[in-house]
C-alpha cells in the first residue's frame, strides 16, 4: 500500500472549489475537479416503497426523472445522482444493480436528447455488525461485495461506501469523551478495516471499468459531530468532536491509499483535509443539506468542494415540486454561483466569504477550514509511519490550532475538555504496537462484542 508522504498542494491557497489536482472523468461527459462544480443529488425512497423490487424501482425511476427534468428545465449543465443504498438494495444485490441500470438508461436518454452531462454514484450499504459477527467473513460482507459487482456491471460510474469498522469501540468512547478509545476505534481499527474493504472494492471497480470513489467516517466522527450539535446541545463537547474529525482524516485517507480515485463521499466532513493531502476531487454538503441535518459549517464546507450535495432527501411533494426536483434546483443554483465566480476570476473572493461565514462559529468548522485542514494534513503525512501515529498527530495538531487562535472563543468547559484531550494524546505510547496492546486489553473488558480478530489483531 502506497502511503502519502507529502501534500498534493504547496499551500492551502492553491486549493479552490471546482478544481482538483487529479480530476476524475466518468459517466456521460462528466468530469469532476476539472474547473467547475457540479451538484450531487441524493434522493431517498419513502418507507414502504422498499417492500418489493418493483415498487422500489418505480420509486427511483420517479425520483431520478424529476431531478433530471428539473436540471434540464433550469439549464444546468450536469448532475451526479447518488444511489445511497437502503438496506434492501444491498441485501438483494440484484435490486441495487437493476436500479443502477435503470438510472443509467434514464441519464443516457437525457444526455442524448438534451446534452445533460451526468454520472451515477452507487454507495453500497455496510450492513456488517462489528460487535456481533466476524466482519471479514460474514453474510453481510458477501452481499455487499455482490452488490458492488452488480452495481458496477449495470452502469454505476462511482463505487463508494460508508464503512463501519471500529464503531463498536467509538460508540462506547465518544459518549464518555475517551479520546484513547476514539483514536483506537477510528484511527487504528477503522483504518485497518478500510484497508481490508477497499482492496476488494478497488478490485471490483477495476474489473468493470468503474471508478472507486471514496469512503466517509459517517458512522463515527459524524456521530460525535451530531451529538455535539449546536449552541444549545451538550451531549458531547464541541472541541472533543472537532478532534475526532481530525482523527477521521487518517482513517478516511486509507481508501485513497488503496486506490480509490474520488470524488470523495459528501458526508465526510474530513474531506478538505483529504483534498489537501491527495489532490483528489471532493464532494461536500452544507447549507443545502438542511433537509437531512443541521451543521455549523454550512457555507465554509463549500470552500474547496468539487461536487455539492444535499446529503439525502426523502421523496415527497412540495409546493415547488417533488423533493428531488426542488433540491436539484437548490444545489444547481448554489454551484451556478460558484461557477460564475470562477468564470469572472472571483473564486478566491467567494471562497473567502464562505470561510469567514463560519470559521469561528464552532471548533468543527474551524478545523475543516482550508488553512487549518492543510496544517492538519501536514501533521498527518509527516507522521505517516502507521495508522496510529498519523491519526494521533492529526488530532494533536487540531487541538493545538484551536487553542492557539484567540478568535476561536471557547467556554471554560470546552477549553478544559480540549486541554485534557491534548494532554492525554501527548501521553500515549509512541509505538503503535504498545498502544494497540494497551487498548485491546482495556476494551475487551468493557465491550463484550469487541473481537480483535475482526481487524487482523
Amino acid at each position: 500500500m502506497a502511503k502519502y508522504t507529502k501534500m498534493a498542494y504547496d499551500s492551502a491557497e492553491e486549493m479552490i472549489f471546482g478544481t482538483a489536482k487529479f480530476p476524475v472523468k466518468y459517466g456521460r461527459d462528466f468530469e469532476v475537479g476539472g474547473g467547475i462544480v457540479y451538484p450531487e443529488l441524493v434522493p431517498h425512497p419513502r418507507p414502504g416503497s422498499e417492500e418489493t423490487k418493483k415498487s422500489l424501482m418505480r420509486e427511483y425511476e420517479r425520483m431520478v426523472n424529476d431531478a433530471l427534468e428539473r436540471a434540464v428545465n433550469l439549464g444546468f449543465p450536469g448532475i451526479q445522482i447518488e444511489l445511497e443504498h437502503v438496506w434492501q438494495m444491498t441485501k438483494n444485490p440484484d435490486w441495487g444493480g437493476d436500479i443502477a441500470g435503470q438510472t443509467r438508461k434514464q441519464q443516457e436518454d437525457f444526455y442524448q436528447k438534451y446534452g445533460l452531462k451526468s454520472a451515477i454514484r452507487a454507495t453500497i450499504a455496510d450492513n456488517r455488525k462489528p460487535d456481533e459477527e466476524n466482519i471479514r467473513d460474514c453474510k453481510s460482507l458477501e452481499l455487499a461485495l455482490k452488490t458492488f459487482e452488480s452495481s458496477a456491471a449495470n452502469g454505476a460510474d462511482n463505487l463508494s461506501m460508508e464503512s463501519v469498522g471500529g464503531k463498536e469501540i467509538s460508540d462506547y468512547c465518544i459518549v464518555r469523551q475517551d479520546i484513547r478509545g476514539v483514536l483506537f476505534g477510528i484511527g487504528v481499527l477503522g483504518s485497518r478495516d478500510m484497508e481490508f474493504m477497499w482492496k476488494k472494492i478497488v478490485d471490483i471497480a477495476n474489473k468493470y471499468g468503474a471508478t472507486p470513489g471514496g469512503d466517509t467516517d459517517c458512522a463515527q466522527a459524524n456521530v460525535a459531530m451530531f451529538m455535539a450539535g449546536g449552541m444549545l446541545d451538550k451531549s458531547v463537547p464541541h472541541t472533543f468532536a472537532a478532534v475526532t474529525r481530525a482523527i477521521a482524516a487518517g482513517r478516511t485517507l486509507t481508501a485513497y491509499e488503496m486506490g480509490a480515485k474520488g470524488p470523495t463521499k459528501d458526508c465526510a466532513y474530513e474531506d478538505p483535509i483529504i483534498k489537501a493531502i491527495t489532490g483528489i476531487p471532493i464532494s461536500t454538503e452544507g447549507k443545502s443539506c438542511a433537509c437531512a441535518h443541521a451543521d455549523l459549517q454550512g457555507n465554509l464546507i463549500a470552500a474547496v468542494c468539487d461536487l455539492w450535495s444535499n446529503e439525502a432527501v426523502e421523496y415527497h411533494d412540495m409546493f415547488g415540486g417533488t423533493t428531488p426536483a426542488v433540491f436539484t434546483e437548490i444545489l444547481g443554483f448554489d454551484v451556478a454561483l460558484m461557477n460564475t465566480a470562477i468564470a469572472l476570476g472571483k473564486a478566491k473572493d467567494l471562497q473567502e466569504m464562505f470561510i469567514n461565514s463560519d470559521l469561528y462559529r464552532d471548533p468543527h468548522s474551524f478545523v475543516v477550514a482550508p488553512h487549518n485542514a492543510y496544517q492538519i494534513g501536514q501533521a498527518l503525512v509527516a507522521n505517516n509511519t502507521d495508522y496510529y501515529n498519523r491519526a494521533r498527530a492529526a488530532a494533536v495538531k487540531s487541538a493545538q490550532l484551536i487553542l492557539a487562535d484567540g478568535k476561536m472563543l471557547l467556554s471554560n468547559f470546552e477549553k478544559e475538555v480540549l486541554q485534557k484531550t491534548l494532554r492525554e494524546l501527548e501521553s500515549f505510547p509512541d509505538k503503535e504496537s504498545d498502544f494497540i496492546d494497551q487498548c485491546v486489553n482495556a476494551y475487551k473488558k468493557v465491550i463484550p462484542g469487541f473481537n480483535p480478530a475482526n481487524y487482523g489483531l
